[in-house]
């Protein structure tokens, strides 16, 4: 139901405004497209603009909301918004980083500091969380994701909306890219996207299902079409499922330029098609395409789109605007200036939580305080490079870096640093350094991996490894025979296993921001036990991509003594560590898992499992419960999580932990196209990760 205000404003508007009000171009502060906005405040003066983005800072914004407010002749103002994915001042780690804190309590708390930040330098709305299942490391907005999964990923949508929404310093949350875009073919970006009706009722639409019960206020469809219909002009997903199916009565944005690429789809013939397209099938803004500006007149004209579709969308801009108090002459109350200590400590936990111990062969951590520690390789004073990509207004002289915490971490430590290589290119003139360096030492740190541009959006690699002359570096290394810890700088799984081989541990420290040095020393000198667990399955080689825990058993499942089932010549099947895999300084014992033998179909399922701390330092757990329908009228995958809880043990401490699987759990998409529950058995399965060689069995039969 639109506001009085709303609808007085738009009986006064012409035409050309209710456009206006439908466009969103760019500022200069950020790059995030192809194409560029000129005479911005020309534009704005002329009511040609409803909306900006990549425009940030107080005066700035301000300037052009007066701009906006009082050199216009309706005074309606203007939104801004930015890719604010994980902070914008203080950068916390990139999404597909966090989400291996499996914290939604976590998740929730950063998405709020990052909107405090963006309050205060007056943006109104952020194009994030990207929720988009992602199960192909070749594409490099896997980074941007929370992982394989689609229940996690429902978790982190709940999680991020709130805390990006959360008043009184929230922002509206931007859900994207609806849907289907992390199934890109061939991990390219921007590639055509096949898939099964069950495929995206499954696993590519529940995240945005959560965020919509949450409450997000703007969802973004993808650049991308799925078996030939572009996102951007899909009537029967955005009109049909989001707004009529799903209810949504928030705001369509575009991605950038995406209404006018409409014609290199081939859907569309001009601008004005593109627009019409776009229009009807529910896109309310045009983010930086000429489509809706110069095309819906002729449109129009052409009778291809109507002034009521207009002024629908219209509508809904402005109920946007009013519930972010745009119109209200008040200044927004700002956040505390004290608060950015209070964010850099958020920083510092997060980073660490996020970091994964992939391997331990040999015990090399917790480092100490009397070793000569060399530390090698391009990463470990790569300042820009801790923020990951989507880093807003991160500042690399900021951040810190990992040679720089340790020498503070252990100050009586002699920490030597030899850069060896560049990140991605031949430069080696540092080699015979690092070789000698790490002679000289009792221990390495060996820090390689991405450059930060290497992960993101235009960043897809057809080879996942490690770049430039990396691996000459770290065999180098190697055969000196000196104890290695590696440190894996990512936004992605890199497949290196000959790295996992010869490593005495490896660990994942992605892109982990601001306080990614800090995180990284608190974990390597035992200040804090690694927790983190891998958000997705880490394959071996490419040729397993895609690789996930929630696979079909097939009718030849894999059987070593029979040539004729489902494996490889040349690789295992199983991936280099699994999902929810992740080692600590301590260890853990599950037992006496605990599920009741029958219940009923519409009704939550309690069980409990024990988990003792069997090392002898105190560490975080994360608890998965999976579940696998044993026969249905769909095959079902072999496991499916469900549920997960975390728990805190001392050393020698054991407690028993309750997870809850909720009716929802039990269902499927059925042959009829409804959601549907079926009597039967259920398995169960509960413990560390997704290796079914460590998880705790038990079976019920649901009525």
């Amino acid at each position: 139901m639109s506001s009085p205000r709303a609808l007085a404003l738009l009986a006064k508007m012409t035409l050309a405004e209710k456009i206006g009000q439908l466009v969103m171009v760019a500022g200069t502060h950020t790059v995030t497209g192809p194409v560029a906005a000129p005479d911005l405040v020309l534009r704005v003066r002329q009511a040609r603009v409803g909306s900006v983005l990549n425009l940030f800072g107080e005066n700035e914004t301000q300037a052009l909301q007066n701009v906006a407010i009082r050199e216009t002749r309706l005074g309606i103002p203007l939104l801004f918004g930015l890719d604010v994915l994980h902070g914008f001042k203080t950068i916390f780690p990139v999404p597909l980083a966090e989400a291996a804190a499996f914290d939604p309590d976590l998740w929730e708390r950063t998405a709020r500091a990052a909107a405090e930040e963006s309050v205060e330098v007056g943006l109104h709305l952020t194009f994030a969380p990207m929720l988009d299942v992602a199960r192909d490391p070749r594409w490099g907005r896997i980074c941007e994701s929370p992982g394989e999964d689609p229940w996690l990923g429902a978790r982190f949508a709940e999680a991020k909306v709130k805390g990006f929404q959360a008043p009184p310093h929230g922002i509206a949350a931007t859900a994207k890219h609806f849907v289907g875009y992390g199934a890109v073919t061939a991990g390219r970006d921007y590639a055509p996207v096949d898939m099964s009706e069950r495929a995206l009722q499954e696993i590519h639409l529940p995240p945005f299902a959560a965020a919509i019960g949450a409450g997000v206020a703007a969802i973004m469809p993808a650049f991308t079409d799925i078996a030939g219909v572009p996102v951007s002009a899909h009537p029967g997903l955005l009109r049909g499922l989001l707004r009529e199916r799903w209810g949504f009565d928030g705001v369509l944005i575009s991605d950038y330029n995406a209404i006018a690429e409409l014609i290199h789809h081939g859907v569309a013939s001009d601008l004005a098609d593109a627009a019409a397209l776009a229009l009807k099938a529910g896109i309310d803004i045009d983010m930086m395409s000429p489509a809706y500006e110069e095309g819906l007149p002729l449109a129009l004209e052409r009778g291809t789109a109507t002034v009521a579709d207009i002024d629908a969308a219209v509508l809904r801009v402005l109920a946007l605007k009013e519930r972010l108090g745009l119109f209200d002459a008040r200044r927004r109350e700002m956040p505390k200036k004290d608060a950015l200590a209070n964010r850099r400590a958020l920083a510092r936990d997060a980073a660490r939580r996020s970091i994964v111990l992939l391997t331990h062969r040999e015990p090399v951590l917790p480092l100490k305080s009397d070793q000569v520690i060399a530390v090698i390789g391009p990463l470990a004073q790569a300042q820009r490079d801790m923020l990951g990509s989507w880093a807003a207004a991160g500042a690399d002289d900021e951040t810190i870096t990992i040679s720089e915490s340790l020498r503070a971490a252990l100050p009586n430590a002699k920490i030597t640093f030899a850069r060896g290589t560049a990140i991605d290119d031949g430069d080696a003139s540092g080699l015979a350094d690092a070789v000698d360096a790490a002679r000289r030492a009792n221990v390495v740190l060996l820090c390689l991996g991405e450059a930060c541009h290497m992960s993101g959006e235009a960043a897809c690699r057809a080879i996942p490894e490690l770049p430039g002359r990396q691996r000459e570096l770290a065999e180098a290394v190697f055969d000196i025979g000196k104890p290695v810890a590696v440190l894996l700088s990512s936004g992605r799984p890199l497949m290196l296993p000959w790295l996992f081989e010869r490593a005495h541990a490896v660990l994942a420290t992605w892109f982990l921001g601001s306080e990614a040095g800090h995180a990284i020393a608190d974990v390597l000198t035992g200040r804090w036990a690694p927790s983190g667990k891998l958000p997705v399955t880490w394959p071996r080689a490419v040729g397993q991509i895609p690789i996930f825990h929630a696979q079909r058993n097939s009718g030849r499942p894999e059987n070593p003594a029979d040539s004729f089932t489902s494996k490889y010549l040349d690789v295992p099947n199983s991936p280099q560590f699994p999902f929810g895999h992740g080692l600590s300084t301590t260890t853990y014992a599950y037992s006496d898992l605990r599920v009741p033998e029958s219940g009923s179909l519409g009704k939550p399922v309690d069980l409990s499992v024990t988990v003792a701390n069997t090392g002898t330092v105190a560490g975080e757990e994360t608890i998965f419960a999976f579940l696998r329908d044993v026969v249905a009228t769909v095959a079902r995958p072999m496991m499916e999580l469900k549920a997960m809880a975390k728990v805190a043990l001392k050393p020698g401490e054991r407690k028993t932990v309750t997870l809850q699987l909720t009716p929802g759990a039990f269902q499927f998409f059925g042959l009829d196209g409804l959601w549907t529950a079926e009597s039967g058995d259920f398995e169960v399965l509960v413990g560390p990760s997704a290796d079914r060689a460590f998880l705790l069995f038990a079976r019920i039969q649901l009525t």
